[in-house]
């Protein structure tokens, strides 16, 4: 076990820094930078602040420079904001990010297991048609044309949540709504086929001749069993959730990480970007990291090597 989760440690560490160098050079690669912009600024003081962040130096010392900098855990200051360090500002906006992203994946998993779970149950009846349909359409319709619609129907025609905004309970309703619909549709779909898959097989019907009750089999056997693609979703599922936030916070006015770094990529704010997209980056292999380790406990037939057993 130990040696697994070395094996994990260490391609997490060779992901980021792959991540961070093809961040690092691909920014670098796009023509201007921070204070190209500003046609105002005399040449001298545009000079003094190419000297000041390092960008009169060649792309080479910068990247050692920078890397030797994420090592220490340092960030860096933002070009654009006055004495605002990058640490900071993510300290600062990502609670908001946390909570919207927190709940839109507490609600994907809840909402997606149970229409998944209802549609198996009730294989080839109008739940189990009325689920899928719902299913397709959540995968088909992109993260923010249903945030759009739900801005649209629900806050400008009927006035039931707000527009935009993060005062209070009701102006998180549509943002997870409109992040957690994909997810939702995806979960539907592997838990109807893991569960119909599971339903027909043969310990559920010893299950079945044993006498044990219909809601023991549910629970100790098809459910448990019916999640587990899930379980291996929830990884990718976080990536979705956290990069679909960006877009969506943006639409609804919220406050968070997903916003500042929309606005860095405006103004090309070079250290604001890579440190979101570092810290977007740890977030997502985290999250994949401890799915992997549930996945192991949750399906002993997994073996530690990454196979399963035959």
């Amino acid at each position: 076990m130990v040696r697994y989760i070395a094996n994990k440690f260490f391609y997490m560490l060779v992901s980021l820094f792959v991540l961070i160098s093809a961040t690092f050079f691909l920014m670098k690669a796009i023509p201007g930078d921070p204070f190209t912009s500003e046609k105002k600024i005399p040449p001298e003081i545009k000079a003094r602040l190419y000297e000041q962040y390092g960008l009169d130096k060649p792309l080479y010392h910068q990247y050692f420079k920078y890397l030797g900098e994420i090592a220490q855990g340092d960030l860096g200051v933002s070009m654009k904001r006055l004495n605002q360090d990058v640490t900071h500002l993510i300290g600062q906006t990502f609670s908001a990010s946390l909570k919207l992203g927190l709940i839109a994946i507490l609600v994907s998993v809840i909402v997606g297991v149970f229409l998944g779970m209802m549609a198996a149950l009730y294989h080839r009846k109008f739940i189990d048609s009325a689920a899928m349909v719902l299913a397709v359409l959540g995968i088909a319709v992109p993260s923010f044309v249903v945030a759009s619609l739900l801005q649209y129907v629900f806050a400008y025609k009927f006035h039931m949540f707000p527009v935009s905004g993060f005062k209070g309970p009701m102006y998180y309703v549509l943002p997870v709504t409109a992040l957690s619909a994909q997810p939702i549709a995806f979960i539907a779909r592997l838990t109807r086929s893991s569960m119909l898959e599971v339903l027909h097989a043969d310990y559920i019907k010893t299950a079945k001749a044993k006498g044990l009750s219909w809601a023991a089999i549910l629970s100790r056997h098809v459910l448990r069993n019916g999640i587990l693609p899930v379980v291996t979703y929830m990884g990718p599922m976080t990536a979705n959730i956290v990069t679909g936030s960006v877009v969506i916070e943006q639409i609804f006015g919220v406050g968070g990480i997903g916003k500042q770094f929309v606005e860095a990529i405006g103004v090309r704010d070079y250290t604001v970007i890579m440190g979101i997209t570092i810290f977007y980056g740890v977030l997502l292999m985290v999250a994949r990291f401890i799915t992997d380790i549930a996945y192991v406990f949750i399906d002993p037939r997994i073996k530690l090597s990454g196979g399963k057993e035959g």
